[in-house]
């Protein structure tokens, strides 16, 4: 489910509203908007049957004035060029307002991961990373995941551009702990989200113990936040999936439930699949469920005009990509619905991203507890400069994560000159 809206409508209006904030000439509006580069092209792959598909992919690089561009790439067969540059410049605020010297950028493959063999994927993933090889790098272009791709498909990247450029484990991040990879990458949106959503719930007067929780979507990012909103005393009523979502009214077992959905043979399995204490409802429903924070992490757009009204959460944190729309938005905010902005509430996949590159480029891995407390420190400090700006303009957050995320950039354009 998703809304009508495209993607890069409500990214303009989030941007034009913060934009009507700041004192910005119209060339500087327009810098703002336009990527630095847009490219495409055609993936033919031969299959195992000896048939020939066409894929086709993208990057989107948005903005580099505060550093190289960074950002993930996703694996869906419903993604276009519009998407990504959408998400390429989300993913510019977002390095901005964690202080991280990034720019922004997003790419992918309009492919469904699910119909290909390992060994197509694999070719897949090569063929387009030597297709990009003279784009990207430790100092120019570094990829991440996304939807439909993980420490697999990084791995394939890095090999692919080892054979061009030499061993450079830094042009690719959130890889296998064995290739260089951050401990506590795979953990650390989920980790992030729960870390916000606790200082959010403070600041809005939502005492967290007992405090009920519905997450759309049980994948990487919703499961580890809502096994660390449970360690800290939530009771999380409803999670989803592709398949159905789950509701009990006195909490679930995160813990248990989280076995039972990797008890297939090493696969994942779907909470339809599952049998237990619990009802089960659409993901529609566990939208309009009245709960006191609700957290869409699965796809953008999901809250839209046609069922912000019906929305009864007390607080929102947007753990995916844009996942209320600009319309949306605006309804929310008029009822007095609290919205944590997605460029802040999933921030923390991008900060251990920028802590696994910092690594890299020391060739010296940290363990696990260190990079987790940096994360917490570094999320915490974007809180506190995000709470400031609320208080001091009487802003919504995303208001102000967007300001000073835009201001950054501006005074960082200004200082390279044109």
């Amino acid at each position: 489910m998703g809304s009508k809206e495209e993607p890069r409508i409500s990214c303009e209006k989030f941007l034009e509203d913060a934009l009507g904030l700041l004192d910005v000439s119209q060339e500087m509006r327009q810098l703002l908007r336009s990527p630095y580069r847009e490219v495409c092209f055609e993936l033919p792959l031969k299959r195992d049957d000896g048939s020939t598909s066409l894929f086709h992919g993208y990057r989107v690089q948005h903005n580099q004035s505060r550093g190289p561009f960074k950002g993930g790439l996703r694996f869906h067969e419903d993604v276009k060029l519009g998407h990504f540059v959408a998400l390429g410049e989300i993913m510019t605020w977002k390095t901005s307002l964690l202080d991280l010297p990034f720019g922004g950028a997003k790419g992918g493959i309009d492919c469904n991961p699910g119909e290909l063999s390992e060994a197509e994927l694999e070719t897949l993933t090569k063929r387009y990373t030597q297709r990009l090889a003279m784009l990207i790098g430790p100092d120019h272009d570094i990829p991440a995941p996304d939807m439909g791709t993980g420490p697999r498909e990084m791995a394939w990247i890095l090999d692919a551009f080892t054979h061009h450029k030499g061993f450079i484990p830094d042009v690719v991040t959130g890889k296998p702990i064995e290739l260089g990879g951050a401990k506590g990458r795979l953990e650390a949106t989920g980790y992030g989200v729960a870390q916000i959503t606790a200082l959010a719930a403070e600041a809005e007067g939502i005492e967290l113990e007992g405090a009920s929780v519905a997450i759309q979507g049980i994948g990487n990012v919703g499961s580890f936040a809502a096994k660390r909103l449970a360690e800290l005393g939530a009771k999380i009523v409803a999670v989803s999936d592709s398949s159905c979502g789950l509701y009990h009214k006195e909490g679930l077992d995160i813990e248990l439930l989280l076995q039972q959905l990797r008890r297939n043979e090493g696969k994942r399995r779907k909470l339809s699949e599952l049998s237990g204490d619990y009802q089960q409802i659409s993901n529609e429903e566990l939208l309009e469920l009245p709960v006191d924070i609700l957290i869409p992490s699965a796809i953008g757009g999901v809250i839209n005009e046609e069922n912000a009204g019906r929305v009864e959460a007390k607080m929102i944190v947007e753990a995916a990509n844009m996942p209320v729309t600009c319309t949306a938005d605006a309804a929310l905010v008029a009822r007095g619905i609290c919205i944590i902005p997605d460029i802040l509430a999933n921030s923390g996949g991008v900060t251990v991203s920028y802590l696994e590159w910092v690594q890299n480029r020391q060739r010296y891995q940290w363990t696990k507890e260190r990079t987790l407390e940096e994360l917490e420190e570094r999320l915490a400090r974007a809180w506190s400069e995000v709470q400031q700006r609320v208080r001091e303009q009487q802003l919504n957050y995303r208001l102000a994560a967007y300001t000073i995320a835009v201001g950054r950039i501006i005074r960082a354009i200004n200082l390279r000159g044109f």
